[in-house]
């Protein structure tokens, strides 16, 4: 009797597991980037608050509000590509003290509490987007959702980049425990 190996599933594994990491890690680019351009923007506004109030004497009422909403975004999107550089706020030298064993089951845990709250970030997000259609942001005229949306990006981008931590650390694990 003939067993048959399927090379090309063998090989697809690890090319697949490649190619997502390289589209997260260009997701969280991208969000950087965005942040970035926000955040140039936001200094560039500021910059003519300045001048509009000292130089014009004519005080633009318009960026407060706007650098509120830019700096939303900016937070949210720097959060996410956070999680997915494992760069966020962590406290993990307790975690890493311990044994081996447990350090992994800690790791496991401290990723399901990140993508439960990023999970419960873009549920209420979404449900302060969906109250708040009507209501305006003064001064910009935008609707007041536009306020609550980086939350919910946030919170999927922050669940999708936890669970492919998890599945890294996975098939890391189970490719080490095949050599």
């Amino acid at each position: 009797m003939r067993t048959y190996v399927d090379v090309e599933a063998a090989v697809t594994l690890p090319r697949l597991k490649k190619i997502t990491g390289k589209l997260l890690d260009g997701l969280a680019n991208l969000c950087l980037a965005v942040a970035g351009v926000m955040l140039v923007f936001l200094i560039a506004i500021f910059g003519w608050l300045v001048f509009g109030r000292y130089v014009l004497n004519n005080t633009p009422t318009w960026v407060e509000q706007a650098a509120l909403l830019l700096v939303v975004y900016i937070t949210c999107l720097g959060a996410a590509a956070g999680v997915r550089g494992n760069s966020h706020l962590s406290i993990d030298f307790v975690r890493e003290g311990m044994p081996e064993p447990f350090r992994t089951v800690f790791r496991y845990v401290a990723d399901l509490f990140v993508i439960a709250f990023g999970a419960f970030m873009a549920y209420q997000g979404w449900g302060l987007v969906m109250a708040n259609l009507e209501r305006a942001i003064p001064m910009i005229r935008l609707a007041e959702s536009w306020r609550a949306a980086p939350l919910v990006i946030c919170g999927v981008l922050i669940v999708l980049f936890s669970v492919a931590n998890i599945v890294s650390r996975i098939t890391a694990n189970a490719s080490n425990e095949g050599n």
